[in-house]
Order: C-alpha cells, then sequence, then structure tokens
C-alpha cells in the first residue's frame, strides 16, 4: 500500500505515521485523511507493531485541520465523502489494537486537536499550540470537540475552547489535561519513543482489552456522531461556512454579523 498524502514507516515495532503537507500545515482533506485512516487499519491487520505514532511534517504545524481551501466551494456531496472519512480515521483510533500516541510538533488546531483528543496518549512540544476554530470559521468540532473534550477539561472550559476559538500553549494544554507530557522540541521523538519502549514491555492482549474498556464513553458518543455528520453535511455550503473560508483564503475577518441582521 502507497501513500501520497501521509508518510508511514515501521521503526521495529512502532508504526510512525506523518501528516505530509507542511505547506498548508498538515492540514487534511478527503484524501488525506482517507489514508490517514487506511494506514490505521494496516497497523491493526499487523501484529509484529505493538504502538502507533502520529506526528506531522516540519516543525509548524502537527495539523491544522480541514484544509479551508476545499471550503469556498463546497456542497453536501463533497461533506458527506469528507465527514465519513474523518469519522472514521477518529474512530479507528479508538478501534485498533494498538495504542496510539500524539507526538504533536506544532499547532494541533481545529480537526487536528480533535486527532489529539481521540488519542490514547499525547506527548507535546513546547513549541505546540492547540484549540478549536469551528464557529470563527463557519463550523463545529462535533468529532471530539464538542464532546469527548469535555470528558478531560469539563464542561465550561470545554465551551469557552469551542465558542471562543482561543489558542493554547503547550503548558496550558498540560495544565488542562490535554496532553500527557512537554518536552524540548528536540526531545520530542526521543521522548515518545521513550514511551513507546515502555508499552513494549506490556501485555498486547491486556493492553488491548485495557483500551477497548476505556472507550466506554467514547463509544456512548457514536450515536451523536453520526447525527453530527448528517447535520454537518446539510449545512456543507451554507452562506456562513462559505464566508468563515473565503475570510479565513483572504486573510481578513469573517463577517459573521451580517447573519443576525433583520431582514429590510
Amino acid at each position: 500500500m502507497s501513500f501520497e498524502h501521509i508518510l508511514f514507516e515501521k521503526r521495529g515495532a512502532v508504526a510512525w505515521i506523518t501528516f505530509n503537507h507542511p505547506e498548508r500545515r498538515n492540514s487534511f482533506d478527503h484524501a488525506m485523511i482517507t489514508e490517514y485512516a487506511d494506514a490505521l487499519e494496516r497497523c491493526h491487520e499487523d501484529p509484529t507493531i505493538g504502538v502507533v505514532v502520529v506526528t506531522g511534517a516540519g516543525d509548524k504545524g502537527f495539523c491544522a485541520g480541514g484544509y479551508l481551501a476545499d471550503l469556498t466551494n463546497f456542497s453536501p456531496e463533497k461533506g458527506r465523502k469528507l465527514f465519513d472519512a474523518a469519522v472514521r480515521g477518529l474512530t479507528l483510533m479508538r478501534r485498533i489494537r494498538q495504542p496510539v500516541i500524539a507526538a504533536v510538533n506544532g499547532a494541533a488546531i481545529g480537526g487536528g486537536n480533535e486527532v489529539v483528543i481521540c488519542a490514547d496518549l499525547a506527548i507535546a512540544s513546547e513549541h505546540a499550540t492547540f484549540g478549536q476554530v469551528g464557529p470563527k470559521i463557519g463550523s463545529s468540532p462535533f468529532f471530539g470537540g464538542t464532546n469527548l473534550l469535555a470528558l478531560t477539561v469539563g464542561e465550561k472550559k470545554t465551551r469557552e475552547i469551542v465558542y471562543m476559538c482561543k489558542q493554547y500553549t503547550a503548558q496550558e494544554a498540560l495544565a488542562l489535561g490535554m496532553v500527557n507530557k512537554v518536552v524540548p522540541h528536540e526531545r520530542l521523538h526521543d521522548e515518545v519513543q521513550e514511551w513507546c519502549e515502555t508499552l513494549l514491555d506490556r501485555s498486547p492482549a491486556y493492553l488491548e482489552m485495557s483500551k477497548i474498556g476505556a472507550n466506554v464513553w467514547f463509544d456512548m458518543l457514536m450515536p451523536s456522531f453520526e447525527l453530527a455528520k448528517l447535520a454537518m453535511t446539510r449545512m456543507a455550503g451554507c452562506d456562513e461556512m462559505t464566508e468563515g473560508a473565503t475570510a479565513f483564503m483572504e486573510k481578513r475577518k469573517p463577517d459573521f454579523r451580517k447573519f443576525r441582521r433583520a431582514d429590510t
């Protein structure tokens, strides 16, 4: 199996999956998120792999979420494909037999932050940043940001993160419980490998059982994910989504206030 939008490398018993579009801070489109899911399935089917690590190419972005250039000319048909693929990828992170570690080397924003949320463990570079941008760009983080995140940081803080669209430093993310550890940037891969080595010394059968057992709350969210896919598909290409994505590409502030003006 060959990939165009991600890198896949086996280092002994550890699989490294790298989002590979650094020129756009590793933001994903349908092709990239589909390859990501395919790579996760490949790991699940390989009994010689004990741990999976996901990271981003370059030094600036872990993953900046959805590729906004695509959203300026979006449609329900495109939305259905993208959202189905995104839920497949995030769900596989929780379903494959191996622990998944997010090695957060840069900005984890929007859907990229949801990848971190869905990972079993997360280790961040001191340069990493975290946050959601949905309502700022005409979207909503239904696939982890509005729901699963609350199990980590609490409901009120989750609403702040989602509604206000602020960005948080690695140390702030650590204090909130969004990541397990923060290390100097140059130490990130070595630290992740040390965690991998520890996990490889654990029973694979009981790690898998522990992982599936710890999914109890995630499993309860699956009906809401399906409803969210439908809602997001129906909203695909709407005026507010188009305004948010277009404003981002044009490097201007979106005018969402016009959607609250009374008809004259």
